[in-house]
């Protein structure tokens, strides 16, 4: 596979990664930080620091309506829960915070 065609499919794959989490709004963050060690927020920032890498500007704000959608403020009224102490407990073990 030549490299063009390895990054097309990778943006194909961040693209479809991104339309998952959007339409899974019953997912949340903690439990993603839980489970698999990143979540919205940290594919946002990975998504700015590679714009970074390249000279692009992208503000936090920028980058996460490009992972959420819509403005972050927006998706958490809309979206976001109060974590469960059992949620809570689980990222305090150190499970998530990878991001």
């Amino acid at each position: 596979m030549d490299d063009q065609t390895r990054t097309e499919i990778e943006a194909a794959a961040f693209r479809r990664l991104v339309e998952h989490l959007r339409a899974r709004t019953d997912v949340q963050n903690i439990d993603l930080m839980n489970l698999a060690g990143f979540c919205r927020n940290c594919l946002s920032k990975w998504y700015q620091a590679a714009a970074d890498e390249r000279g692009v500007q992208l503000d936090k704000a920028g980058a996460r309506e490009i992972v959420y959608g819509m403005p972050y403020g927006e998706w958490k009224a809309k979206h976001q829960t109060e974590a469960t102490p059992e949620q809570q407990a689980k990222f305090a073990e150190g499970r998530g915070a990878q991001g």
